[in-house]
């Protein structure tokens, strides 16, 4: 059960980056934080019952609507737990794969003459999981982004903006698909609510890394004076907020393209490149860095780094670092990735390299997210404390 923010000392978020069929690692850390809390408080706790936002976007919006899309309880539809396996078995049918000799002139052909999927079984797996389940429904509070080729800006679909904007209160299956259709890779999708027309794509070409518009989500309701949150001396006094962010990795360190290539593409290289999509690869990975640049920066100024907590893997390498080639053993390896990681020492973004380093003192991604679990818990308990009495 998750409770107002109005009867706790913090706004707790977590964000959940774009990446495909890498969703599988974050996936593995999402189900270890949730151990974590269940051991502290009970195995029928889930995420949601802990975090005022769950933002993602793209495969990351996937995620969040199975962490906070109710049960026939009004529980969340789906542990922590389950999204892993749900990843092994559906990924491969959403990516199908061109197999034997020709498979290399097929994805050409794919990339020339439209997206490179159909996205028919991902459409009917969103529908079939999620029903006619609204947005208003979530068991807390949801911001997914997407953005309207029709009319070239950003549509956010927000928890907060339901009651003056009710058009956004849109079926959960299309908040999905829409976040999920990353250009070349799968169709533009259409939708009408309340009389408004939707044209959308993925929300990765808004905020691949959606922290900050869940961040500022929450801004916003401090500045309306919202009674669901309790006052703080000033609607950015960031101290306040308590922050998860997970990416869904990126390719290593060995840079995967230079200027050399580049400098020989036209719009067909910018589109395809031996099995990935540059173009793609590159404005969704750079939005993601420049908003774990910007949240490091507001923590640091502030003296709240303890707050503020990004999980990323940039040591992918090959066809693990696709967002699509979505073969069994690739997804194999996305699982061990995700456990590698938790072993891995927690990070920060060095702001002079821009290069992850590990935290002076911060022990490992687990000891980091038993250290958030705790806070959580604290928070929680303080919460249903606080509610009792009034």
């Amino acid at each position: 059960m998750s409770v107002s923010p109005a009867y706790g000392s913090l706004v707790t978020i977590l964000s959940i980056d774009g990446g495909g069929m890498r969703g599988v690692i974050p996936a593995v850390v999402l189900e270890y934080l949730e151990t974590q809390l269940q051991e502290l408080d009970g195995r029928d706790v889930r995420l949601a019952d802990y975090f005022d936002v769950i933002s993602g976007t793209s495969t990351g919006g996937l995620i969040t609507a199975m962490l906070t899309a109710p049960d026939e309880h009004n529980r969340p539809l789906y542990a922590a737990k389950d999204i892993k396996p749900f990843y092994l078995e559906h990924c491969p049918k959403i990516f199908p794969q061109n197999k034997g000799i020709l498979a290399p002139v097929k994805n050409l052909f794919n990339a020339v003459t439209g997206p490179k999927y159909d996205g028919e079984y991902l459409h009917k797996l969103m529908k079939d999981l999620l029903k006619e389940t609204k947005l208003s429904q979530t068991v807390t509070n949801v911001v997914i982004p997407t953005f309207d080729i029709r009319l070239l800006q950003p549509t956010i679909f927000s928890s907060y903006m339901i009651e003056s904007t009710p058009y956004l209160d849109a079926n959960l299956a299309d908040i999905c698909i829409s976040t999920s259709a990353a250009p070349t890779f799968f169709p533009a999708y259409y939708f009408e609510n309340h009389g408004r027309e939707f044209n959308l794509i993925d929300g990765g070409v808004v905020a691949n890394n959606p922290t900050r518009l869940a961040m500022s989500e929450v801004t916003k309701q401090l500045i309306m004076k919202n009674p669901d949150f309790f006052v703080m001396p000033t609607p950015v006094d960031y101290k306040h907020f308590l922050v998860i962010s997970l990416g869904t990795g990126t390719v290593t360190n060995e840079y995967k393209y230079n200027s050399k290539m580049a400098a020989t593409w036209g719009v067909l290289g910018w589109l395809y490149n031996g099995m990935s999509t540059p173009l793609v690869d590159i404005f969704t990975q750079s939005r993601a860095d420049l908003i774990d640049n910007m949240n490091t920066v507001i923590f640091q100024a502030l003296n709240a780094t303890k707050n503020y907590l990004r999980i990323q893997d940039d040591t992918l390498t090959g066809q693990v670092s696709s967002v699509d080639i979505a073969t069994e053993e690739n997804l194999k390896e996305l699982v061990i990735a995700g456990d590698i990681l938790l072993r891995k020492p927690a990070s920060m973004v060095n702001l002079e390299t821009g290069r992850q380093e590990p935290i002076n003192g911060g022990g490992t991604n687990k000891e980091a997210l038993k250290r958030f679990a705790k806070k959580l818990s604290d928070e929680r308990r303080l919460r249903l404390a606080q509610s009792s009495k009034a």
